[in-house]
């Protein structure tokens, strides 16, 4: 029965849409002329289900019913038209919206308790006295370790309203007692620029993962300070950045553009078009700036790539983007789940659509477009990159760009095969890095107490010793033989970045990364061959 009971939705979601094709040859009780009388489609949708909901033979979850029916209507769509289930829109929410309340750690559900990595910088958790280690036991008097213990249920003890108090049992390696903190929940930023730091004596670096609400106010915030410490020319690093709210990439855009140059514009169904003009407020419209993108650049990154290199504005270096040109609106569904429907799409300023191309209901060929760039050669040479001349167009200095698929960087850069491949990519995603680290740092934290932060990234060094033990960490957790003789210094580098991470800030950790970074290095010597040839 357990086995019939589980594809009753997805038998039932497949029934939904042939009903309303045939509804009316269907033999209910009640008549099909009265069951499919009115010609409203969500009218016939509504009153199936509520016939199903009522009297089929077994007992169905009529959410789970309505959770398949609109995604098999959405996924014959485009592949950005996509429904998100209640118990998941608030999550999504909280990150697009750039914060949450909540105690400000950072933690690992380690070995059935939280551990605490390190909490929010000046976060209520920091101020009242929580440190990287500490096993938080209990909140306000409940258990919160254990096999037990989910994460939904860590989080709804240690979130709540703003302001109010949740009291913390926590046990600190080397006390022999618990120790009791009592935290007053705020609102917690979740970063968008993950870091910004001078490169040299005038070229600062931006790196953003997302263009959430918050987002354009932590940009201008990391530009003023670069600016203050003598930047002139700028690395925005949008590599990996999925996108999202096309305003916030509008606003930054408009920061190095001149006044009412185009920034993009777009058109819906009707052809209705919408076009957004830089403004005076632009603060870096004198500076060099360089932008980084790959092939997981998507949506609002491609927005400013885009908006830059039609206006011959700066020098985009890396390879071509992900190819987003698609635009969303939420919208609620009463339920508390939502969809997020695409209602146009954007052009760059010489009217190219970036947009990659995709045949509804073929979602699965669209995301694996990466596999085939890698299957053609276009990470590594950028003569493999397939243009169309369809879609050829010319920004007013007279360069050539293209349509029809992401954006082509003006300077390409490969991928590097000594640190983005396979093995240690794996590695990053199931968070070996992480996890070794943190069980390094618990062993003895005094050890660093000691090393300041520019001490530490610029004359630390990662000892064999540590290679092979987290050789044999990997090899356990993974039940494998792996030896990292081929990848020493690349697994030294990351175990170094992400120790500068749980000990000190996100800064320190793309500082030492950018040390060998191809793309980031690519940048420094361009901005001084530009500077060079000025003199």
């Amino acid at each position: 029965m357990a086995t019939k009971n589980k594809y009753i939705p997805l038998i039932i979601g497949t029934a939904i849409a042939v009903g309303v094709a045939i509804g009316g040859k269907l033999n209910f009780t009640d008549t099909s002329d009265n069951l499919f009388s009115t010609n409203s489609k969500k009218d016939k949708l509504n009153r199936l289900i509520d016939y199903i909901d009522y009297e089929y033979v077994d007992d169905v979850d009529t959410d789970s019913i309505v959770d398949v029916t609109v995604n098999g209507i959405l996924d014959n769509l485009d592949p950005h038209s996509t429904y998100i289930p209640k118990e998941d829109l608030q999550r999504i929410t909280e990150n697009m919206k750039g914060d949450f309340v909540g105690i400000g750690i950072n933690y690992y559900p380690y070995r059935d308790s939280i551990a605490v990595i390190k909490p929010t910088e000046d976060g209520p958790s920091e101020r009242a006295g929580i440190i990287g280690g500490d096993r938080i036991l209990l909140a306000d008097g409940d258990t919160i370790f254990g096999k037990q213990i989910t994460t939904d249920l860590i989080s709804k003890k240690l979130k709540g309203d703003k302001n109010t108090k949740v009291k913390l049992t926590v046990y600190r390696r080397g006390d022999d007692e618990l120790l009791e903190f009592e935290v007053k929940r705020k609102d917690i930023p979740i970063k968008s620029v993950e870091s910004a730091y001078m490169l040299t004596d005038d070229l600062g670096y931006i790196k953003m993962n997302r263009f959430a609400e918050s987002s354009y106010k932590e940009f201008k915030s990391a530009l003023d300070l670069l600016q203050d410490q003598g930047a002139t020319k700028l690395a925005l690093d949008l590599r990996d950045n999925p996108g999202g709210f096309l305003g916030v990439a509008e606003q930054i855009a408009d920061e190095f553009l001149e006044d009412d140059k185009l920034i993009l514009f777009t058109k819906d169904k009707k052809g209705r078009e919408e076009h957004t003009y830089a403004t005076r407020r632009g603060d870096f419209e004198d500076g060099e700036i360089y932008v980084l993108i790959n092939e997981s650049s998507a949506s609002a990154s491609e927005v400013i790539a885009g908006a830059l290199q039609d206006n011959d504005k700066g020098t985009i270096i890396g390879r071509r983007s992900y190819g987003k040109g698609l635009v969303q609106r939420e919208m609620a569904l009463g339920d508390g789940s939502a969809v997020r429907l695409t209602v146009s799409r954007y052009y760059t300023p010489t009217g190219r659509s970036i947009q990659k191309p995709y045949a509804n209901g073929d979602n699965k060929s669209y995301y694996n477009d990466y596999y085939k760039r890698l299957r053609t050669g276009e990470l590594v040479d950028e003569d493999n990159i397939q243009v169309d001349d369809s879609l050829k167009f010319t920004t007013p200095k007279g360069k050539v760009v293209y349509g029809g698929g992401g954006i082509i960087p003006d300077i390409f850069v490969p991928v590097d095969r000594s640190f983005d491949n396979e093995t240690i990519n794996y590695l990053r995603r199931r968070g070996h890095f992480g996890y070794f680290v943190f069980e390094e740092l618990d062993k003895d934290r005094t050890i660093y107490n000691t090393i300041a932060k520019y001490d530490f990234i610029n004359n630390f060094e990662v000892s064999d010793d540590i290679v092979i033990r987290f050789q044999d960490y990997v090899n356990v957790k993974e039940r494998t033989n792996i030896t990292f003789v081929a990848y020493n210094d690349q697994i030294k580098r990351l175990i170094k970045a992400t120790l500068a991470k749980q000990l000190f800030d996100d800064n320190a950790f793309e500082e030492i990364l950018n040390k060998d970074d191809v793309m980031v290095q690519e940048v420094i010597l361009l901005s001084t061959q530009y500077s060079d040839a000025k003199q």
